[in-house]
């Protein structure tokens, strides 16, 4: 079963982003980036890695012309990203259900090295996986003792 574990804002500044959210919701600092794909900052509350990423070219930050408002510049939620058991199997099942490969793969002469794979879901939204995780994610949570099981039908005001 896929969870969701990552999530990617585009932000201008990743260093004074990540002491917001460190200072307001007690994330932690997990890791940095300067690929050529962006530079950033990534926080955790210790289930959930936030990239927060500052793309140096309009195509890495997934820029289609007439399509997206996505670019280099854009600053918002950019995607999120599930971690699977097995990356195949999620891709098939993604491709069957109208999701579309958008880019990234494993590195198959490097098994263990991170790597998540993009696709686009049928309204366009960008969204990736990986088996390996995120830095700072969790992949199973258990319930600390006593916490109430969730609502099982409908929004909480229907219960």
């Amino acid at each position: 079963m896929a969870k969701l574990r990552h999530i990617a804002m585009s932000v201008d500044d990743p260093e004074k982003t990540a002491d917001f959210y460190c200072e307001a919701f007690d994330m932690e600092r997990v890791g940095t980036t300067d690929s050529p794909l962006a530079k950033g900052c990534y926080v955790s509350d210790g289930v959930i890695t936030v990239a927060l990423l500052k793309y140096k070219s309009d195509h890495w930050a997934g820029y289609v012309e007439g399509k997206d408002e996505r670019g280099k510049d854009y600053v918002g939620l950019h995607h999120i990203g599930f971690w699977v058991d097995d990356a195949e199997e999620a891709d098939k099942k993604i491709e069957k259900a109208g999701g579309k490969y958008f880019m990234g793969r494993p590195d198959k002469k490097a098994p263990t090295t991170f790597y998540e794979i993009k696709y686009r879901d049928p309204n366009g939204v960008i969204f990736d996986v990986t088996h390996l995780g995120w830095g700072g994610a969790t992949k199973d949570v258990v319930p600390a003792p006593g916490t109430p099981e969730p609502p099982t039908r409908g929004h909480p005001k229907d219960n």
